[in-house]
C-alpha cells in the first residue's frame, strides 16, 4: 500500500491505517528526534505526540502530503523546541542564582514567588486573544502554524499577537528584570 493510500485511509479514520504508518515510522521519528536530543526517552516521548497529533490532525493533512515528511518535519520541530525550553528554564536558573548570594536563600523563594505572581498577573492583563495565542505557545509549544489551524485566523496574525504579548510582557516585568538581589 503507497503512502497516498494510507493517508487517505487515516483521513477517513481507519485505525489499520494509523497502526501501518505508526509501526512503518514509529523507530525513524524517534531516531529523527533523538539526533537533536540526545536523550533516547524524551525522543520517545516526543515521537508518542507527534502521532497522537497526526491522529488529531488527521483530516487537516492536505493531499500529497508526504507522511515521512509530515512525521520527521513534526518531530525535529518538537525536539528543537524542547531544546528551546530547557535553554530558557536554564536562562532563567542563572538569572535567579545571579541576582541571590548563598546567604540570600531565604529571600530567593519570596523573590521567585513574587516574579512568578507578576509573570500571572501580567499574562492575565494581556488581551483575550493575545493571551490565548501566547498561552498555546509557550505551555501547549505549539507552533504558529499550529496555532493559527487551531483558532482559525492566519499565521501572520498570530505572530503579530506573539509580538504583542511579548511586548507586553517585558514592558510589566522590566522592573523585575533590571531590580537589585536586595530591592
Amino acid at each position: 500500500m503507497t503512502d497516498a493510500d494510507l493517508l487517505t485511509r487515516l483521513r477517513q479514520g481507519e485505525h489499520a491505517a494509523f497502526d501501518a504508518i505508526f509501526r512503518q515510522w514509529y523507530e525513524p521519528v524517534v531516531r529523527s528526534a533523538n539526533r537533536i536530543l540526545h536523550e533516547p526517552g524524551v525522543a520517545e516521548e516526543i515521537a508518542q505526540d507527534v502521532f497522537l497529533e497526526l491522529w488529531r490532525r488527521r483530516d487537516q493533512l492536505p493531499d500529497g502530503s508526504s507522511v515521512a515528511g509530515y512525521l520527521v518535519q513534526a518531530a525535529r520541530n518538537r525536539a528543537l523546541n524542547h531544546l528551546r525550553h530547557l535553554q530558557v528554564q536554564k536562562k532563567s536558573q542563572l538569572y535567579v542564582e545571579a541576582l541571590h548570594e548563598p546567604a540570600e536563600h531565604a529571600d530567593a523563594d519570596a523573590h521567585a514567588n513574587e516574579l512568578e505572581g507578576a509573570m500571572r498577573e501580567a499574562i492575565a492583563e494581556l488581551p483575550p486573544r493575545t493571551r490565548e495565542v501566547f498561552l498555546l505557545s509557550r505551555e501547549r509549544n505549539l507552533k504558529h502554524s499550529e496555532i493559527a489551524a487551531q483558532l482559525g485566523v492566519s499565521v501572520k496574525a498570530v505572530e503579530a499577537n506573539m509580538s504583542r504579548a511579548l511586548r507586553q510582557l517585558r514592558e510589566k516585568l522590566a522592573p523585575f528584570l533590571h531590580r537589585a538581589p536586595d530591592s
